[in-house]
């Protein structure tokens, strides 16, 4: 099984692009756990629920990789947190850090910020998405992970997405396209 992840900064499509590709592959998704657990906290967020978020986030996609026989569709991994954490509080609980260096995806889809951004009362940064992107490309390099940047408008982030998917993993995409 292997995990296809979309990372980024908020309202760059995401959740979108990854309910898409496993809709069209008919495959598993692993949504965002941060979304449902900030939904239901009767608070505003505190530092150490990034930790628990993290971990919610990882438990989701053990169980969704049960369902898996090929391909997992995963909105966002442990890289989201670790960002959010370093950029909020300047710091990064262990955990998140030996998690996310031990735990090599094996694709992921780095979503740019051109995309106008959408107000979500659960987003925080509209003004500072660009510096965000550089933080998440440049700890995507220091990981030493195969990823691809999506940029455009949602179709043809769509395209480009599906098109890679393709090149990297032809004997998984046969049947599908």
């Amino acid at each position: 099984m292997q995990k296809i992840v979309f990372t980024g900064p908020e309202s760059t499509g995401k959740s979108t692009l990854s309910a898409f590709l496993a809709q069209a592959m008919d495959i598993p998704w692993v949504p965002e756990y941060a979304r449902v657990y900030l939904e239901e906290l009767d608070r505003s967020y505190v530092e150490d629920d990034i930790l628990h978020i993290a971990q919610g986030q990882v438990r989701w996609e053990k169980e969704r990789s049960q369902e898996a026989s090929s391909l997992l569709s995963c909105d966002t991994a442990l890289l989201v947190p670790k960002i959010w954490s370093e950029f909020k509080y300047k710091r990064v609980h262990p955990w998140i850090t030996k998690e996310l260096y031990s735990r090599k995806e094996d694709f992921y889809f780095l979503c740019d910020v051109d995309l106008p951004w959408e107000y979500d009362p659960l987003r925080e940064h509209p003004h500072q998405r660009s510096e965000l992107f550089e933080l998440y490309q440049k700890e995507l390099e220091q990981m030493g992970v195969r990823y691809v940047v999506l940029s455009g408008s949602l179709e043809e982030r769509k395209q480009a997405m599906l098109l890679h998917i393709q090149e990297k993993f032809p004997h998984l995409c046969e049947s599908k396209f």
